[in-house]
């Protein structure tokens, strides 16, 4: 039952720090799981996404040491070969990594299927076809995911997947990297969190090339051994950042960033009339006028991502004109369209489009985050409108997004959690 309250109308100034990428650590941290030894990772966000994941490595018999808020040391040398917690795995989306891990370091696997944000149907039925292509005999019983490898273990194979997904990427990379054999991966997706994956592998002794590429090879190898690796900064939470000055104005360097990961970002902001200066390791964001009008297609990077696509949709409301949204990876992903509706903006949505007729103000209300991403477009949102805004099941925004209240209040931001009391009930008479 917390909350965030925001008094908007402010605008933002001075310098945040962006986290580590919250989609590269929550396969890296499963992958680890096929790991001889102890390696540290730097650059963890602190994340309800990663603190349930390193649960499950615990309760699994991992030796894990947080030497800071952001650095852990994992050694799973002695993990027990056994099934991840339901209970766990259900809450998070990225649980599905372990099918792969384990595959990888055991030869079977049953974990529940995922849970995670709800935008709409996400099935991992390309992830099985990589599985099963490497010789694993995979099947979903009664909400499980079940597989088995051949008795010699795995072998590498030729995976064309049937459309980009990161999700089935990644997972077939690490269930890959322990099998004998070349694995190559077609169509594959290029994701900074994809290449950063194949760089922890190759760091801790594993043989990937052609990350960031449309086609990926594993050489397997007999064992991957202990190491340190960082993680890289954030794309989507530099991104909110960038976002949020744009709609509610200022002047706000994010440093810690590859702004070449921006890219798109970038251009689409300064598309719509913010001022977007690039240094080696930040980004400013600037913005006095009004935004412009624009339009924007979701599309696998190096396209603009759709996990901006709720924050961006914020500033088009705020901009002069009519302005144009086409998702084309999630068929569901405008849920939050009524939220910000609520608050004033004039949005009609039509199955994968979204049209939005720019206005001058927002209003505050009381919204909810109906997922992570449109959890922090309903935080944009409170930033820029007019009022007090109240944000609820922001369990959703803590699972991407670390320290986001000091990282606001730092910037100039009216911005507090609380808990709000559970209702009273009476009981009935008689």
């Amino acid at each position: 039952m917390k909350q965030y309250i925001l008094n908007g109308g402010k605008p933002l100034s001075g310098v945040v720090t962006i986290s580590g990428a919250k989609n590269a650590a929550v396969a890296i941290l499963p992958a680890a799981l096929l790991i001889n030894g102890t390696c540290r990772i730097e650059n963890v966000p602190d994340i309800s996404d990663t603190r349930l994941l390193l649960e499950i490595l615990d309760s699994m018999g991992a030796v894990i040491h947080r030497l800071s808020p952001n650095t852990i040391e994992i050694n799973c040398s002695h993990v027990r070969d056994c099934e991840a917690s339901d209970a766990l795995v259900r809450r998070i989306r990225a649980s599905y990594y372990f099918i792969g891990a384990q595959l990888g370091r055991f030869g079977h696997t049953r974990v529940a299927l995922p849970g995670g944000c709800n935008f709409g149907p996400r099935p991992i039925d390309q992830h099985i076809k990589g599985f099963q292509t490497m010789g694993a005999e995979v099947e979903v019983i009664n909400g499980y995911v079940c597989g088995s490898a051949p008795k010699d273990g795995l072998v590498g194979g030729r995976i064309n997947l049937d459309m980009v997904s990161v999700g089935a990427t990644m997972n077939i990379m690490i269930c890959a990297v322990l099998s004998s054999g070349i694995t190559i991966i077609e169509n594959a997706a290029k994701e900074p969190h994809v290449v950063d994956l194949a760089n922890f592998l190759n760091a801790m002794g594993a043989k990937v090339s052609g990350a960031g590429t449309d086609v990926i090879k594993i050489r397997g190898v007999k064992a991957l051994h202990g190491g340190s690796y960082t993680i890289i900064p954030d794309q989507i939470e530099a991104g909110t950042y960038m976002a949020a000055v744009a709609a509610a104005g200022g002047n706000v360097l994010v440093q810690n960033v590859i702004p070449k990961h921006m890219d798109c970002i970038s251009a689409k902001l300064r598309e719509m009339g913010a001022r977007v200066t690039e240094y080696d390791d930040s980004i400013r964001v600037e913005r006095v006028n009004r935004l412009r009008r624009a339009n924007v297609k979701t599309l696998p990077y190096p396209g603009f991502p759709t996990d901006m696509q709720p924050q961006i949709a914020v500033c088009m409301a705020l901009a002069n004109g009519v302005s144009v949204i086409t998702e084309s990876i999630y068929d569901t992903r405008f849920r939050y369209c009524a939220e910000l509706s609520r608050m004033g903006a004039n949005i009609k949505v039509d199955t994968k489009l979204a049209v939005i007729t720019g206005v001058e103000e927002l209003t505050g209300c009381t919204v909810h985050a109906c997922d992570l991403r449109a959890g922090a477009a309903m935080v944009i949102a409170g930033l820029a409108a007019k009022g007090t805004t109240i944000i609820e099941d922001i369990k959703y925004i803590e699972r991407g997004y670390e320290n986001i209240i000091e990282k606001l209040r730092d910037l100039g931001a009216d911005i507090r959690r609380i808990d709000k009391p559970d209702p009273i009930t009476t009981p009935s008479a008689g």
